[in-house]
């Protein structure tokens, strides 16, 4: 089934419910940590979802994707793939902040504050 936003409905993303599950344990950097996700709109050319991860630190292979941090505090280092000759070895996310990621790029999250996205990819 695909997930539609209806028109004009309301979603409180920094509040919204996730079930979380453990981080599989070969992304597992350091810690326990989990995820959790929404999506609340998909079929089209862009998905739209809530993410979340809990304290802890993980590897990750990203999707083309933008996001904006609602909660939560941590580091994303870049680590390989696409867009790793920017310059930047890592970024640091806080409430507010806009970051777009390619698709393939490699990452460390290390979460130091439960991070809340809203995503688009």
């Amino acid at each position: 089934m695909t997930a539609r936003l209806d028109p004009g409905l309301v979603v409180f993303a920094a509040s919204v419910a996730l079930e979380h599950e453990p981080v599989p344990a070969e992304q597992v950097v350091a810690g326990e940590p989990t995820t959790g996700h929404l999506v609340l709109d998909e079929g089209g050319p862009v998905t739209i979802g809530v993410w979340e991860m809990s304290v802890g630190a993980m590897s990750d292979v990203e999707a083309d994707e933008v996001f904006v941090v609602l909660a939560g505090d941590a580091t994303v280092e870049f680590t390989g793939g696409p867009g790793h000759d920017t310059g930047l070895d890592s970024i640091e996310l806080q409430a507010g902040s806009i970051v777009r990621l390619v698709d393939g790029m490699e990452t460390v999250w290390t979460v130091r504050e439960p991070l809340r996205k809203v995503y688009l990819a």
